[in-house]
């Protein structure tokens, strides 16, 4: 009986997707990046929000408007936000107020811890900085009352530094968009990464305010515009479904 003769015929070498790899084992695809990141800054030169805090890079101003933004919806903040800076229009007037006048200032805000914090960073920049807010994230964050958001969202639109913010609306946007599994809350270091990642070199500015925006106004919580959506082609959650 003649002996079989088997032939291996080599399989043509793979084309490697090229990724973008952080830990926890999230790879991006590059495609899928560049497209973010395109679509994204296209939809906000278009679409992007006219906010009072966005025609400056007053370290004190954007200080300000962060920490009223705070649990508090855009439109309750932007009469509180320039009537704040009229009496107190820069670190030394706040850390010359009486607390109770600033708290005063304040209402009705609410959550009425921020206001004494905000006096609290201003009497700290002044004593320690003569009044300049430092743009060193671990200065920052050396602040009771800046924690690793708003350092972020300092660096970015105050110093126009490529530094990656993760508020509500940015962890759902990244959320559903990259992963699409696992609860969101416990995956906040993979979506800080994922924050940073993504960021295109010198448009930090520009692309942390369209995430923000892209999550209030798009992929927003409880009724996301997921027909409208320029992410849907590669979107994890697409078709979003909210749970019952």
């Amino acid at each position: 009986m003649p002996r079989r003769v088997v032939t291996t015929v080599p399989s043509p070498p793979r084309t490697k997707r090229r990724t973008t790899r952080i830990r926890q084992s999230i790879d991006i695809d590059m495609k899928a990046k560049r497209r973010f990141q395109a679509r994204l800054l296209t939809w906000y030169r278009r679409y992007g929000r006219d906010l009072p805090w966005r025609k400056t890079f007053d370290p004190y101003k954007i200080l300000v408007s962060e920490v009223m933004l705070q649990q508090t919806q855009v439109d309750r903040v932007i009469p509180k936000y320039h009537e704040f800076l009229e009496r107190y229009p820069s670190f030394q007037h706040l850390a010359e107020a009486l607390t109770e006048d600033v708290k005063k200032t304040w209402y009705p805000l609410g959550y009425n811890i921020r206001p004494l914090r905000l006096h609290s960073i201003a009497c700290e920049t002044m004593a320690r900085y003569g009044g300049t807010l430092p743009k060193a994230p671990e200065e920052l964050l050396s602040f009771k009352g800046i924690g690793r958001y708003t350092a972020g969202a300092i660096r970015s639109f105050a110093f126009n530094e490529d530094a990656p913010i993760l508020d509500t609306n940015v962890m759902r946007v990244l959320y559903r968009i990259f992963l699409g599994a696992g609860d969101p809350k416990t995956l906040k270091n993979t979506l800080w990464q994922l924050s940073e990642a993504l960021i295109p070199k010198g448009k930090g500015y520009d692309f942390n305010q369209a995430l923000m925006d892209f999550g209030a106004m798009v992929c927003n919580a409880r009724d996301p515009y997921c027909l409208l959506c320029p992410m849907k082609s590669f979107c994890k959650t697409y078709p979003f479904e909210p749970k019952r």
